[in-house]
């Protein structure tokens, strides 16, 4: 018989804690989706409780700052009837952008996992690590790539599908044009 350590036993317990809470957010994130936006979800957890839930909507909110982690931070600041979070942890399927990164450090959130690193706007380390400046007043530990494949295909295959749309789009408007008379850029004789 083996016996396994309690600290694996513990490490277990928390990866397959940090998997439910990432799925709940992958879930916010599949609303964004249906609205057309970047499926990006966030959710704000203190102990084992779900505090709020967010989902990325800028275009919707005509709201460059409604990131899914701003919402989460916006309503869970609501329910516990504090603009400061202390800890509490917030799981997004997405790394946090700077913006987010800064909110995020404002609101004393404990810890931030992400789902799918993103190499172009990543600010727990992809482009700049926000939470690795050792001067700031409070600080954030960060768990990346907690379901990141399927966090990253369910971004992957939104762009996929919007470059899809659009190039049927296109495809369809150049079907229509047989004549190049109504075309500006064609030239005539």
């Amino acid at each position: 018989m083996t016996l396994t350590p309690v600290t694996d036993l513990a490490a277990t317990a928390a990866a397959e804690r940090d998997r439910r809470f990432m799925a709940l957010a992958q879930a916010a994130a599949e609303q964004a989706r249906e609205l057309g936006e970047v499926p990006v979800g966030a959710v704000l957890v203190r102990g084992d409780e779900v505090i709020a839930t967010g989902f990325n909507h800028p275009i919707g909110a005509h709201d460059p700052s409604a990131h899914a982690e701003m919402a989460a931070l916006r309503a869970g600041s609501v329910v516990l009837e504090n603009y400061r979070l202390p800890g509490c942890e917030l799981y997004v399927t997405l790394e946090p952008c700077i913006m987010c990164a800064g909110a995020i450090m404002h609101a004393r959130i404990a810890r931030v996992v992400f789902g799918a690193h993103d190499p172009k706007t990543g600010a727990c380390g992809s482009v700049v690590d926000a939470f690795a400046i050792g001067n700031l007043n409070h600080h954030t530990t960060v768990t990346g790539g907690v379901l990141g494949d399927e966090c990253a295909n369910a971004l992957r295959s939104f762009f996929a599908e919007r470059r899809r749309a659009v190039r049927a789009a296109r495809d369809a408007r150049n079907a229509g044009q047989t004549d190049n008379s109504t075309d500006p850029l064609s030239i005539r004789s």
